[in-house]
């Protein structure tokens, strides 16, 4: 069984990096070594994100598709070119998507693909759970 932060770092948070770099270097004309000191991984992990040989493609074009993940994720990337990548206000926008994509169950298909024998029971109340801790 793995815990919801276990499956961010495995899943969510790759494929948040991903639309991230892709984003700066396409859009904000940033180079690959900025970005990958902004988002805290190596230039080669950088270049993979880019090329689309590191992270679930799957997810992050479902997650490019959301209207409110990339609403976060643009806000997210206007901080990070502007060179604000380890203050609070960016941090908490990162805390934010994460929840988001907790809240709005998005997390349980990251689930199901990395764990594909889940029982279903446990699933309803493991999002029983989530939605108790919203509040």
């Amino acid at each position: 069984m793995l815990l919801p932060s276990e499956i961010e770092a495995k899943s969510l948070i790759p494929a948040i990096r991903a639309i991230l770099a892709k984003k700066l270097i396409k859009e904000y004309d940033m180079k690959e070594e900025v970005v990958a000191k902004v988002l805290g991984v190596t230039q080669a992990a950088i270049s993979n994100y880019v090329r689309g040989t590191r992270g679930d493609l799957e997810l992050i074009n479902k997650l490019s598709a959301i209207y409110e993940v990339m609403n976060k994720i643009d806000d997210i990337a206007q901080d990070l070119k502007a060179n604000k990548a380890y203050t609070p206000s960016t941090m908490s926008k990162f805390v934010e998507l994460c929840n988001f994509m907790r809240y709005s169950f998005i997390i349980c298909d990251a689930h199901h693909k990395i764990e594909s024998n889940i029982d279903e029971e446990m699933c309803e109340l493991c999002k029983g759970t989530l939605i108790s801790s919203r509040y």
